[in-house]
């Protein structure tokens, strides 16, 4: 057993794709906690075979090291964050377990958008920071403008920063020693009580729930009657143990320790993240007598995440609805980000609403619940919340086109607006000011970070930016522009409910809250997309676009026409026009008690994302 004075806990943070999973694997490597035999692949803490495919960080994961120096040894409790802006969720919590953070930064690239982002959590949290430069094997590294910026836009004294390179193993170990001499070791509280806080959990379908864990104060043991202090369930404690990095099972956790505790609690609401375990250190007082002599004060835990992107979550079969529901609450147990609730389409059926964090995390759920559960499903198109103000001054929240109000009862509509931070080279300054501009930005503020490279500051409506922006920006500047936003408030805007009418009946799912002055482009699109898609019926569809009694577009899908007259040969021309007339009564009929069934494929082709 260490004493606390040899355990640093510390996480990697960066902007994506600047090596965090590959610095992670030299760690690995280094302190002998994997062989190199056991190296099937690059980035072993990225599990997921989405991961792998993607080449990003998705989930935080935790790892145990052992490291020796100066004949002592250590224990460094290592936890490797995502670096995109739809999973810095993963990163604050991964925070608030740690006493310090290397900063790591691409000396090809310099400082990006999310390395600000990341930074200012980091300082946010007290966190000790060590900043790295990576990839300097690269002809492109320039280390000394990475230091200068670094200082600049930072404010980090660089005297003493560590070049490395993950890829090729240079100078890892001295960053580790640097974690060891920089990083201070956990703190002792002295008391009567255990307390544990849950940074992550999963489910396993044979030991219940497994919680992730930091302990802060005492320690826990197989065996231990423990209380979850935000949602009062009780458990006893099954296994404890760390991440090696498989689960690699333990005696005892201590206070200071990153670990796992199998809580075997089956109900997926126990045991959420940012609670706090907890259990007290008298093995002779009695589960009924704690509450009467204590009063647990939980530990700090995380704020709520509001997501910002919303859509409808379908199965292609409603007999798939309950795999559906519990499919989400496992998930959502793994990805607390993830928000739900249900809803009901006249089109698509029984599904959830779902809340994201952007668009990448809103295909990540897709691509999981699709792969891992085995969901054959329709996500509707995204959209984000607006509080709509009525005439009475009542305000209420929408986050789904379905339950907007009447027109008449609108006194307005507020919408959520961000502030957007672009870093750019300077060669490409005027076609991303154009691009905001287009998509509603307003300009606030810009700054050279060095003699090449601009940081871009503007604040813009999330609508704007949820769908293609992102893409739109990387085509724009060769993908060498970065961003990064976070949310301001919620402003005023000039907005419409634009419904799309199929022969006379409104299709809810196809309904979207939207700028005034794109309605009348949007509405056109997907009218005349829908012409492509419904297959001809036996009278005329008119497919239209309105907002309110306006309508702003219109298709029309002709019928078919059945040759009635075929089977006459010669004879009085009266009997050929009985036939069409005849004819022309019949459809006018169906056409009057008609009713459309649109099929799947039309939903699927006109809920693409970043199609329009």
């Amino acid at each position: 057993m260490l004493p606390l004075e040899k355990i640093r806990n510390f996480c990697i943070i960066a902007h994506i794709d600047h090596g965090k999973s590959t610095l992670a694997d030299r760690f690995l490597e280094i302190t002998n906690t994997i062989s190199g035999r056991e190296m099937t692949h690059g980035q072993m803490l990225d599990t997921m075979d989405i991961e792998q495919e993607r080449g990003i960080t998705i989930k935080l994961q935790p790892v145990r090291m052992n490291f020796k120096y100066k004949e002592n040894e250590y224990i460094l409790n290592l936890i490797d964050t995502p670096g995109h802006v739809d999973f810095s969720y993963e990163v604050s919590r991964s925070l608030a377990a740690c006493e310090g953070a290397i900063l790591l930064i691409d000396a090809s690239q310099g400082i990006q958008a999310q390395t600000l982002a990341n930074c200012y959590l980091a300082l946010e949290n007290d966190l000790e920071i060590i900043p790295v430069l990576n990839k300097i094997d690269l002809p492109s590294a320039d280390i000394e403008k990475c230091k200068h910026e670094i200082e600049n836009v930072l404010g980090i004294d660089t005297s003493d920063i560590i070049s490395v390179s993950a890829k090729e193993g240079t100078n890892i170990e001295k960053v580790l020693i640097q974690v060891i001499e920089k990083i201070p070791a956990p703190k002792a509280k002295k008391g009567n009580e255990n307390k544990a806080l849950i940074f992550d959990s999963v489910y396993d379908s044979y030991k219940g729930i497994l919680a992730y864990v930091r302990v802060f104060e005492g320690s826990f043991k197989k065996g231990d009657k423990v209380l979850f202090l935000n949602t009062d369930a009780e458990a006893e404690i099954l296994e404890v143990g760390y991440f090696k990095p498989k689960y690699q099972p333990a005696e005892i956790l201590r206070t200071g320790e990153a670990g796992y505790i199998v809580t075997g609690l089956k109900t997926l609401n126990e045991a959420r993240v940012g609670d706090t375990i907890w259990s007290i250190r008298d093995d002779e007082v009695s589960k009924s007598h704690i509450y009467k002599r204590f009063t647990p004060i939980p530990l700090p835990g995380y704020k709520r995440v509001n997501p910002v992107v919303f859509a409808g979550v379908f199965c292609t079969y409603g007999n798939d609805y309950p795999l559906l529901k519990n499919a989400l609450e496992k998930l959502n147990l793994n990805d607390s980000a993830l928000s739900f609730e249900p809803e009901q389409s006249g089109a698509l059926g029984h599904g959830f609403r779902c809340g994201f964090l952007g668009l990448l995390h809103m295909e990540i759920v897709q691509e999981r619940l699709e792969r891992e559960y085995d969901l054959d499903l329709i996500f509707t198109s995204p959209s984000v919340s607006y509080i709509v103000v009525k005439i009475d001054n009542t305000e209420e929240k929408i986050e789904n086109p379905t339950f907007f109000p009447e027109p008449t009862s609108i006194l307005e509509i507020k919408e959520p607006w961000v502030r957007l931070e672009i870093i750019t080279p300077k060669d490409y300054t005027g076609s991303i000011m154009q691009l905001v501009q287009e998509e509603r930005g307003i300009h606030k503020s810009m700054e050279y970070i060095d003699l090449t490279r601009i940081l871009l500051i503007y604040e813009i409506p999330l609508s704007s930016i949820i769908i293609d922006f992102y893409d739109r920006l990387k085509s724009i500047t060769s993908g060498y522009a970065s961003m990064n936003y976070e949310f301001l408030a919620y402003r005023e805007g000039d907005l419409v409910k634009l419904d799309i009418l199929v022969a006379g009946d409104k299709i809810e799912a196809f309904s979207n809250i939207i700028y005034r002055g794109n309605a009348d482009y949007f509405g056109r699109y997907v009218v005349k997309k829908l012409k492509e898609l419904l297959p001809k019926q036996m009278f005329e569809i008119p497919i239209q676009a309105a907002v309110g009694t306006k309508i702003l577009a219109r298709e029309t899908i002709s019928a078919f026409r059945k040759d009635v007259t075929a089977k006459l040969y010669g004879g009085d021309r009266s009997r050929k026009d009985k036939l069409l007339k005849k004819q022309k009564e019949g459809k006018k009929r169906m056409k009057t008690f008609g009713k459309v069934d649109i099929p799947q494929r039309a939903f699927l082709e006109i809920l693409k994302r970043g199609e329009s």
